[in-house]
């Protein structure tokens, strides 16, 4: 059994004989009943109850007339991911704008979640950032066929209609890809960040590893930026009308 964290002992001294209860009733046994709770899922957690407080407090201290610095560094990035969907997907982009956003808050803290000592990265285990691509997955292909219906086959078939059978199929392919490529890409890239800091911090724990620090920051805010960019092409070529 994996250590736990104290957040995740936490939630399972509390939660632990509920959650245990709740999978036996969904038929799945978990591998220890008594502490059901992982730190994957421990980490998620925190980061949502985060973002939940977050929002709350931005939402309580809005101002027209005088905004702080709080409502002034969202809606900053808000504007920026609004810049960036507007240029990709074009109109409408409005509707998808709370997803990309939702998205980009939820794997920029589980990123830096590592940074802070007694703490993890979510997205250095592969089961967050496949959640995250099996998601934008679902999201993109929903919103292509209600934009254009069954006609959203077209996208897979090509211009010539003889090759259209061999298009399909490497389509298909293509777009299963993409989930193991966002996944594969921001599981790497934190998994590795992780192991390098703490290499550094066990090795020399004065001065050295605040440049690691630095590099973790970078690193973590370079694949939020990467993957939702990706996210949002995504739903550009699902929505567009041009085929």
């Amino acid at each position: 059994m994996t250590e736990q964290l104290w957040f995740t002992h936490l939630l399972n001294h509390y939660f632990g004989g509920m959650t245990t209860a709740l999978l036996h009733r969904l038929g799945i046994t978990p591998a220890h009943p008594t502490a059901p709770i992982t730190n994957v899922v421990a980490m998620q957690v925190l980061v949502l109850l985060v973002l939940i407080v977050f929002f709350l407090i931005v939402r309580t201290r809005l101002s027209v007339e005088k905004p702080g610095k709080l409502q002034m560094t969202v809606e900053m990035a808000e504007e920026f991911m609004g810049e960036q969907a507007e240029q990709i997907i074009g109109h409408d982009y409005q509707r998808h704008l709370p997803y990309l956003l939702a998205l980009g808050y939820f794997i920029l803290l589980c990123n830096l979640l590592g940074l802070i000592p007694g703490f993890e990265s979510p997205t250095a285990n592969p089961s967050v950032p496949l959640g995250c691509a099996v998601a934008t997955f679902i999201y993109y292909h929903f919103y292509g066929i209600r934009q254009h219906g069954a006609s959203y086959i077209k996208q897979f078939l090509g211009p010539v209609w003889a090759m259209a059978w061999l298009m399909f199929i490497i389509e298909v392919i293509s777009h299963f890809a993409r989930i193991l490529s966002l996944t594969v890409r921001l599981y790497a890239n934190m998994f590795a960040g992780d192991m390098v800091t703490l290499a550094f911090f066990s090795l020399v724990p004065v001065l050295v590893p605040v440049a690691f620090l630095g590099l973790h920051l970078f690193v973590s805010l370079v694949q939020t930026f990467i993957f939702v960019i990706l996210a949002t092409v995504y739903i550009g070529m699902a929505v567009s009308e041009e085929h």
